[in-house]
């Protein structure tokens, strides 16, 4: 996966790193000089002194190519036009840091997929939001071994079966529907296409079990 992170400052800089070392592509951007000098000493990512608020910049990362774009700076203003003018590329998915909570609904009417405000800029939630595109929500549970997800069945190996037919296994398990109402489940309850499901999984079985459900 290519990640293009705007800012290095402790948001970025340690999201960042998570993503390499899990094996991603990374290229940060920064305007200060000395930020990037040390940034490209201490990590393994293509790293560029610019402005993400210009295209040329956006151009010289790639932007293009990304498959995620994250404006991860102090500053809403700059975050907001780095993510507009990031929507005018054949589109990565967009994230951006919001500091002012007034603000947030201003970056969400012009389109952005995430919005995070300072309480969920924890460099794992970003990363996991990147990482794992088909889980609509996360929660972390306990010491970050085991996490809340919501998924929407679209497996066809799911569609159709019961609750008790797929849980609970060693991974797993599923602890509540959404249909209209939240259900608890039982084990003759069948799961629909579409039907949205909370699981509660071990954090090292997570992508697995996302693709068991969501195909």
């Amino acid at each position: 996966m290519y990640v293009v992170i705007m800012g290095n400052g402790r948001v970025g800089r340690n999201l960042a790193l998570k993503l390499i070392n899990n094996g991603n592509d990374v290229t940060l951007i920064d305007n200060n000089q000395n930020i990037c000098a040390n940034a490209a000493d201490e990590m393994d990512a293509l790293v560029i002194c610019g402005n993400a608020t210009d295209t040329r910049t956006l151009d010289e990362a790639n932007v293009k190519d990304a498959d995620v774009f994250v404006a991860a700076t102090g500053n809403d203003e700059a975050n907001l036009l780095a993510s507009i003018l990031v929507r005018e590329y054949i589109s990565p998915k967009v994230i951006a840091r919001v500091t002012n909570p007034d603000h947030e609904e201003v970056f969400k009417n012009v389109g952005i997929d995430h919005v995070i405000s300072p309480e969920l800029t924890a460099a794992s939630y970003l990363e996991k939001l990147i990482t794992r595109p088909k889980v609509a929500d996360l929660v972390i549970c306990g010491k970050g071994d085991a996490e809340l997800i919501d998924v929407t069945v679209k497996s066809r190996k799911i569609i159709g079966k019961t609750i008790g037919e797929v849980s609970p296994t060693d991974d797993y398990i599923i602890g509540a529907i959404y249909n209209g109402e939240i259900i608890i489940p039982q084990d003759d309850i069948v799961l629909n296409e579409n039907i949205k499901i909370s699981i509660l999984v071990k954090s090292k079985s997570v992508k697995k079990v996302t693709e068991i459900f969501t195909g």
